[in-house]
């Protein structure tokens, strides 16, 4: 071991360790990190692109001409579009395997994410210097959190890389052609994830803090207002022939419905930072952020916008935090330092050195079982069951222990876009078996899965009793982490065991039916 310690030492320099060790983790949560770790990073990105590409619009989110009054549901197009390029290529080439086809778009996404990684580095280099620059590098590549959000179809993580390209050139600022290239990424960011406008916004103060030359300021302005104009000017004036169109009705969308996702709780994001990145090492990030608010304006103020609308704004979601936690941990680590140095002959190194390896035992436990977990295993392998069971027609949901909204089937993984009829208390088995009987024969369920193993027997009776006949054929059982975060939030996280049944034709369900 110490052989190959002292070979890696003499041949690599740390920062290719470091980068090598980002891709080792990112590549274990390629292979084995699948499924989705939200609802938007997989219905509102894999569900919405390969839908077009087969032909369907399952959001319906395009306009139809048989649905004249359809108006745009205020989402960017953008990133989504990118992902439908992805899987219209995957198809072209003949791949038509969802998982198969998953691998690949995490493994494009874990590749666009080591740009975080080096463009924190050199950040933070060109701020502080080399051996802050390596930590900074090192908590990019290591945090716990980073290989599980690296390959997610997450748009608050994906805008991230553009972001930090727009602020080294900022910082850079060698030519003007750097102004316009950084409004031209930022542009870029803000089209996949509309929320920038803050963190762009604070861009903006920092530029008038660090007195930058209006004309630079204006090729900021001009590369920004490009990306807009071609991305959400051009795009939505095609498809809905008036420009910006979805970025309108996302404003209207988000003021009508501020209170009703997520919660009001003022200080959650507070809470999430200090928890993600572990005290006591948070403390010190957070506390290293906000020593640099005059000597680094152009990433305090950045993080310090969008962070200030995120508290005021009721719908608080924990996903909208990680987009500013590669800057703020940039930042937080050269305050940090500089607090080190300031301090070092006060602190008990005891108490540093158990400190220390706190942080870092825990936060290895969490990156080893962050990068293999499988998030939402339940749904999305009962699905993938059955895309591979041959002569599948359609299924059922039945989700009696819900009173209304059933939990919805990643529909990527059956291979099929059909209208899946879904059973709760207030719907139940005799209403299903009505809609049933309208479906014609070629799209009738032949399979019902069964979300949950509360009150299994009694709702397979309930079900059975409409549609007789109904067999048993597996279950399928959630991940280690889903589990334990079901444990820990059974209200938020509704990821439990899975069963399906097998309903027989219609013809053999009648005569059991009439005995």
């Amino acid at each position: 071991m110490k052989k190959f310690i002292n070979y890696i030492k003499t041949n690599y320099t740390p920062l290719q360790v470091i980068l090598a060790l980002g891709i080792l983790f990112r590549l274990l949560a390629v292979i084995f990190s699948k499924g989705f770790g939200w609802h938007d990073d997989h219905f509102l990105i894999v569900e919405s692109s390969q839908s077009w590409v087969d032909g369907f619009d399952y959001n319906n989110w395009l306009p139809d001409p048989n649905y004249p009054d359809r108006i745009p549901q205020g989402h960017s197009l953008f990133y989504v579009g990118i992902q439908f390029c992805i899987f219209k290529v995957l198809k072209t080439i003949g791949i038509a395997d969802p998982q198969i086809k998953m691998y690949f778009v995490r493994l494009l996404h874990a590749a666009w994410s080591m740009l975080i990684i080096t463009y924190g580095y050199k950040i933070a280099e060109k701020l502080s210097n080399k051996k802050t620059a390596l930590y900074v590098a090192g908590f990019l590549s290591l945090f716990w959190f980073m290989p599980f959000l690296s390959v997610r179809n997450l748009a608050e993580f994906v805008c991230i890389p553009p972001l930090l390209i727009a602020t080294w050139l900022l910082l850079k600022k060698e030519k003007s052609l750097d102004y316009l290239l950084a409004g031209i990424w930022l542009g870029i960011a803000f089209s996949m994830r509309f929320q920038i406008v803050f963190y762009a916004f604070g861009m903006g103060i920092a530029m008038l803090i660090n007195r930058t030359n209006i004309k630079h300021i204006v090729l900021s302005l001009v590369g920004f207002i490009f990306i807009l104009l071609s991305t959400q000017g051009l795009i939505d004036y095609i498809i809905w022939h008036r420009p910006f169109a979805e970025f309108q009705e996302y404003v209207q969308y988000n003021i009508d419905n501020a209170g009703v996702y997520g919660n009001n709780i003022w200080h959650m994001y507070l809470d999430l930072i200090l928890g993600l990145l572990i005290p006591p090492l948070s403390l010190l990030l957070f506390g290293g952020w906000i020593l640099q608010w005059k000597k680094i304006p152009m990433l305090f103020w950045p993080v310090f916008m969008y962070l200030a609308f995120h508290t005021y704004f009721p719908n608080k979601q924990e996903r909208f935090i990680v987009t500013v936690l590669p800057s703020l941990i940039i930042i937080g680590t050269i305050g940090m330092f500089e607090l080190y140095d300031k301090y070092k002959s006060m602190i008990n190194i005891k108490t540093f050195k158990i400190s220390k390896r706190f942080v870092i035992g825990i936060n290895l436990i969490l990156l080893f079982i962050l990068s293999v977990s499988y998030s939402k295993k339940n749904r999305v392998e009962s699905m993938y069951y059955l895309y591979k069971q041959p002569g599948v027609k359609s299924l059922m949901i039945e989700d009696g222990n819900k009173e209304d909204d059933f939990t919805m089937p990643p529909l990527f993984y059956f291979g099929k876009w059909i209208s899946v009829i879904g059973i709760t208390k207030q719907f139940g088995a005799d209403s299903a078996l009505y809609f049933y009987d309208q479906t014609t024969d070629s799209m009738k369920a032949n399979y019902v899965v069964f979300w949950q193993a509360e009150h299994l027997e009694e709702r397979v009776a309930k079900f059975q009793k409409y549609f007789p006949g109904t067999e048993y054929v597996t279950t399928i059982e959630p991940s280690l982490i889903d589990k334990t975060l079901h444990w820990m939030n059974p209200f938020g996280n509704d990821n439990q065991t899975t069963y399906i049944y097998k309903i027989p034709a219609e013809a053999e369900r009648s005569t059991l039916q009439h005995k």
